[in-house]
């Protein structure tokens, strides 16, 4: 179950509270958990350091028992339990939703469904990505308090049912249940103003039903009624759980460090909001009919993101607050997931040039406009000015979707994105009678042809990775989902071919297949699962549904225990990099719907 004292990263649950998320393992551990925003420093990281990172521990006194995972069905709350021949356990781990405050509060309730049994807990924080020491203090025999000693200040209050003692700079505790008997721990901010410890299980049994009637009720206004609704939810569910109630921006994975290739290099912080990913969520959230989250987010790029009225300024990738406080730098203290250093925090790519970002961008505020509620002028202006940068600029070279580190390439995803960036800012135009100026149809003209006649490669019969190059790449998957090219066009049907002969493997799917000095960086990486729903939506709408659904359905076998997928999947089906990873569940939900469609003959009477 575990190598070097580490769990697979796919043996873990999430759990949340829109504020930021906990990882926790099979084995009753929490392994993961930055308090108390997604991109805060940690307080428990022990999947990135079983020694110096931190856990929550809570188990059975006991070996030889079999673990269970599982939600309660369309919520966040997660059941983990234990099996064997001498009793039953069961751990409900959850974090209330208070919407109103920002106070991420973790709840722990452990119960003994049958036999005797006796338990173990330790809960372990190490502060400021385990950098800074602590104090910890015995407040009553049920509540324990720790202080940060960093220049973070942070202080924690651990509650419990049962008696608490201190071992070191830890608190721990053992104690026996019988049938039916539960014991209650709640970590919460210092600053909080619960129940003392006495009155704790009426408390958390209170919260434990609002959380679950508010995961309930989130769900309930999906509007989905088709295929695989119950992995549509789960997905829905964990897009859900990486959004800001507090900012109305969504990070691209809830994690960093953890590697695409065990023991390798690559190794990055996605707790930010990418441009690129979260305008991909807008469309699938507004595929389910969810519109609030969409507006919060477009509220975030209005007011958040002041450069989005800069022409040429728009960043890839911002804080949850919309800022560009982004410098990378590594945790050389910790030694990584298995080993895999080093370990990141901050994102070296956000002041790269990545020419697509305004196309997905402009791409959302139409499907937005359209379809929830039409944009102010003055947002229009600020999206005006950056569309005549695009204008102005797209000739030039980029980094890519990929984010390479090894020199700026005519990436053909970024063509095509400005492509869209003028054909969608055209389109809100129109929809508004707003003035459209005789350059833009002319410059989108152009990207069009420029793509035709210089990203086609005759002999090989495909469009090509950039300019000159021999290669295919799987985000030319996208070409037909963002309706640049027909998904039967012969072009199409041929370069589809190609990607298949080349980054294709049954149902999974490379991003590239290129020479090292592509991206600058050493080492491999799994296949990227996002690019395998890509790839099956193009199936689909190729015509070839039945091949799509069966690889479709084949895919779903790799998600884990609970229905969640990281960035990546190893050889072995393990999964690799951050978790667990938007990209890869909006992917899925757009395949899935596509799919779908077809077989309904719904396709040509999708509105969005």
């Amino acid at each position: 179950m575990t190598e070097a004292g580490y769990l697979p990263i796919e043996d873990h649950g999430v759990i949340g509270d829109l504020n930021t998320v906990t990882l926790v393992g099979l084995n009753g551990s929490i392994d993961f958990m930055c308090f108390p925003d997604f991109d805060s420093p940690t307080i428990f990281a022990s999947l990135l350091d079983t020694e110096n990172g931190g856990c929550f521990s809570l188990h059975p006194a006991c070996d030889g028992m079999k673990h269970k995972q599982l939600y309660l069905p369309d919520t966040n709350v997660l059941l983990t339990r234990f099996l064997s021949d001498d009793g039953i356990a069961e751990i409900t781990d959850f974090m209330p939703l208070e919407l109103s405050e920002q106070k991420s509060d973790l709840v722990r309730r452990v119960t003994c469904v049958h036999g005797d049994m006796t338990f173990r807990m330790q809960c372990s924080p190490r502060f400021n990505y385990g950098r800074a020491a602590h104090t910890v203090e015995q407040v009553t025999e049920h509540e324990v308090k720790y202080s940060s000693d960093g220049p973070d200040g942070s202080v924690l209050r651990l509650k419990s049912s049962v008696p608490l003692k201190i071992e070191g700079k830890d608190a721990v505790a053992s104690f026996c249940l019988k049938t039916g008997e539960q014991a209650d721990f709640l970590l919460e901010h210092g600053t909080c103003t619960t129940p003392p410890a006495p009155d704790l299980s009426s408390f958390v049994t209170q919260s434990l039903y609002e959380t679950i009637n508010y995961w309930k009720k989130w769900i309930s206004e999906c509007s989905y009624r088709g295929r695989w609704i119950e992995i549509i939810n789960r997905s829905a569910l964990v897009l859900k759980l990486m959004t800001s109630s507090r900012y109305g921006s969504m990070v691209a994975a809830p994690t960093f460090g953890l590697p695409e290739e065990v023991g390798g290099v690559r190794n990055w912080d996605y707790r930010y909001t990418w441009i690129r990913d979260a305008s991909f969520t807008v469309y699938v959230l507004l595929r389910l009919d969810f519109k609030q989250e969409v507006k919060c987010f477009m509220d975030w790029v209005d007011k958040r993101c002041d450069d989005v009225g800069s022409a040429g300024h728009l960043r890839l990738m911002y804080t949850l607050a919309g800022e560009l406080d982004l410098e990378e730098n590594i945790l050389k203290h910790l030694s990584g997931y298995r080993g895999s250093t080093p370990v990141r925090i901050g994102n070296g790519a956000n002041d790269q040039v990545q020419l697509d970002i305004y196309g997905e961008l402009l791409d959302s505020v139409y499907i937005y406009d359209k379809y929830v509620t039409p944009i102010s002028f003055e947002f229009w202006n600020k999206l005006r000015h950056q569309v005549e940068w695009v204008c102005d600029n797209w000739l030039l070279e980029d980094e890519g979707i990929w984010e390479v580190r090894g020199g700026k390439k005519h990436f053909l995803y970024s063509r095509m994105m400005c492509w869209v960036a003028i054909d969608r800012a055209m389109k809100i135009a129109d929809n508004h009678s707003y003035p459209l100026p005789a350059r833009w149809r002319k410059e989108r003209d152009k990207i069009f042809f420029s793509i035709h006649q210089e990203f086609w490669d005759e002999e090989l019969k495909c469009f090509v990775q950039y300019k000159g190059a021999d290669t295919v790449d799987a985000a030319t998957l996208l070409m037909p989902l963002i309706r640049f090219i027909s998904p039967k066009d012969p072009r199409w049907v041929s370069t589809l071919e190609r990607i298949e002969e080349r980054l294709v493997s049954d149902a999974l799917v490379f991003r590239y297949r290129n020479k090292e000095q592509l991206d600058g960086l050493e080492g491999g990486e799994g296949t990227f699962s996002m690019c395998t729903f890509w790839y099956v939506e193009c199936l689909a709408k190729s015509g070839q549904v039945e091949k799509a659904q069966l690889y479709f359905e084949k895919m779903l076998g790799y998600a884990n225990h609970l229905g969640l997928y990281a960035e990546m999947l190893g050889l072995k089906g393990d999964h690799l990099g951050n978790y667990p990873q938007a990209f890869t569940h909006l992917g899925l939900i757009s395949a899935a719907l596509s799919i779908n469609d077809i077989l309904e003959g719904q396709e040509n009477k999708r509105k969005i």
